[in-house]
């Protein structure tokens, strides 16, 4: 699987997916193209899924919430006969490679995470009506889904099996959400979890697997009208219509570099390193929200947070050899900031809101990205606002101090906006100033520098950066660390900086990525899954896997 994995789609490309609008119902149908699967080897038999479908299903949750935000409700549905989703395709699993496995299983998670949340963020609720067999991640799919029907019949039924089946654990969150969200007694997850089979029908409800189990007659029927009812219910303010996100415009390089409109990808393959380089604003900021909508996906925040998530995803999945990511920017940070404001003091207007949970959703994949992550703030730099997440987001940063020879570029600043105070939260609910400064007074009275240009020694004074150097140091500290980080091993790395990027309190969603992720990616290693004799490579030849029972 050494192919390059392009993220951008759009719906006259889809092969998996299609979406039916209805005023402020929209219905999803789930129908995967057998042959259609981004590798060669494995059909996509049975509705089971593998990067590629998902990267459609990504691209629907994000049009969903852009295009049509008149959408109030979407409904879930298999277009295939007796079958909702099997799952994740075990072919595909068996064939891939030990990394491509963990990326799949995090990029899934994060498109879970964003339809689940779009009814709190967005007012638009996911309803999954399952009829037939719903099993490991089609059951996750559903789980993710705010409201679960499944059909009262012999054939429908939900089920995890990947413990008993594949000797490897849902991928994506499904025993996170069985007891965190659908509030599962754990002795009857345990049960559940161990049966290959599933569960159905009434005992599905009395053990809270599902919301309603509805007789195979009126299913249909009752789901229409769950849809309309929950519409009629929404608080979602109605809107005529959105805008649209045009194709994502870039230049791919052989070395792996790419070059968008605000954001310069260079990848160093030989030093196991990328950098980043982030843009400013090349014009002011819209006048109004009117203006904002006029311009659509072409406003500078808007377009900037689609183009560092195509980077971001691009990173992840075909330069897994650059193992430090060096974050930079260039621009005027009172640019930045005025065109943040204009999305903070309209919140309620339902492009700001997107625009804002949008860039919280990228700033997320920042912090899981299993990536040594390294901010410079240089002069002529713009980490201002919501940019200056960035900072906070990595593991270390450093920031050029006093005038350099030779450079006529305005002093490295650092400047807060309102935004570094709830705007854009991380995984366990606190910003990434609680998050940095946890357990301490450290963070006292930075509110009072909202706006103030903060120069390398008020940032370090702050507690806003790791260290600050000079005209005499930069170049050799900074050479020193990026030659040292990548040293080090990726596998220690990437162990150490998931475990300190969350202090605080655990949530359903740090366990998911922290937790339940770990174990997932020990388990991908083992032999009992994915050795010769394994579970995962026996599945389907009738002979189950050879075990080494040592517990470990």
């Amino acid at each position: 699987m050494t192919q390059t994995i392009d993220f951008r789609t759009d719906p006259s490309r889809y092969r998996h997916w299609r979406v039916e609008y209805e005023g402020p119902v929209a219905t999803l149908w789930m129908d995967v193209d057998e042959d259609g699967g981004l590798f060669d080897g494995y059909q996509l038999k049975l509705n089971s899924y593998d990067l590629g479908v998902d990267i459609e299903l990504n691209d629907v949750v994000q049009r969903m919430r852009f295009e049509h935000p008149e959408v109030k409700v979407v409904v879930m549905k298999s277009a295939k006969d007796r079958v909702f989703c099997a799952g994740a395709n075990i072919r595909m699993l068996g064939g891939a490679a030990h990394s491509h496995k963990v990326n799949f299983c995090k990029f899934t998670n994060e498109t879970r995470n964003a339809y689940e949340a779009a009814e709190a963020e967005s007012g638009q609720k996911y309803v999954a009506a399952v009829k037939g067999a719903c099993a490991g991640g089609g059951y996750e799919l559903a789980l993710a889904c705010n409201h679960i029907m499944l059909t009262d019949d012999s054939t429908s039924s939900v089920a995890l099996p990947e413990v008993p089946l594949l000797a490897v654990l849902p991928g994506t969150g499904g025993l996170t959400r069985v007891t965190d969200k659908r509030m599962v007694r754990r002795d009857r997850a345990d049960v559940f979890c161990s049966t290959e089979e599933g569960v159905k029908g009434k005992r599905a409800v009395q053990w809270k697997l599902v919301d309603e189990a509805v007789p195979n007659a009126r299913f249909d029927e009752v789901v229409a009208a769950r849809a309309v009812e929950f519409a009629a219910a929404s608080d979602k303010p109605d809107v005529a219509r959105g805008i649209v996100l045009g194709p994502i415009e870039r230049t791919v390089s052989d070395d792996g570099s790419v070059t968008y409109g605000l954001v310069e990808v260079t990848v160093d393959r030989a030093a196991r390193r990328a950098e980043v380089l982030i843009k400013g604003p090349e014009g002011d900021a819209p006048a109004d929200v009117d203006t904002l909508v006029a311009e659509g996906d072409q406003s500078y925040i808007l377009r900037l947070a689609r183009e560092l998530e195509d980077a971001i995803l691009h990173l992840r999945l075909n330069e897994m050899g650059a193992g430090l990511w060096v974050i930079r920017s260039q621009g005027d940070p009172e640019a930045v900031l005025a065109h943040e404001a204009l999305i903070l003091d309209n919140r309620d207007h339902w492009l700001c809101n997107e625009i804002r949970h949008y860039w919280k959703r990228v700033l997320k994949r920042v912090d899981v990205t299993s990536r040594s992550l390294v901010a410079l703030v240089e002069h002529g730099s713009c980490f201002a606002g919501v940019l200056a997440e960035l900072l906070w987001a990595v593991d270390r940063s450093y920031m050029m101090e006093d005038e350099f020879e030779g450079d006529n570029r305005l002093l490295a600043t650092i400047t807060l906006s309102e935004g570094n105070f709830g705007a854009y939260p991380m995984g366990n609910d606190l910003t990434r100033l609680q998050t940095r400064f946890y357990g301490s007074d450290d963070a006292t009275g930075l509110r009072d520098q909202i706006g103030e240009a903060l120069d390398a020694e008020e940032a370090d004074d702050a507690g806003l950066v790791t260290e600050i150097l000079d005209d005499i140091d930069w170049e050799d500290e900074i050479r020193i660390f990026l030659e040292e980080r990548v040293s080090f091993s990726p596998d220690a790395m990437t162990g150490m900086e998931a475990n300190l990027r969350f202090a605080g309190p655990e949530t359903m969603e740090t366990r998911i990525f922290g937790r339940l992720t770990a174990w997932q990616n020990w388990i991908f290693n083992r032999p009992n899954a994915v050795g010769e004799d394994g579970a995962l490579q026996r599945y389907g030849t009738g002979v189950r896997g050879d075990f080494n029972m040592e517990r470990v």
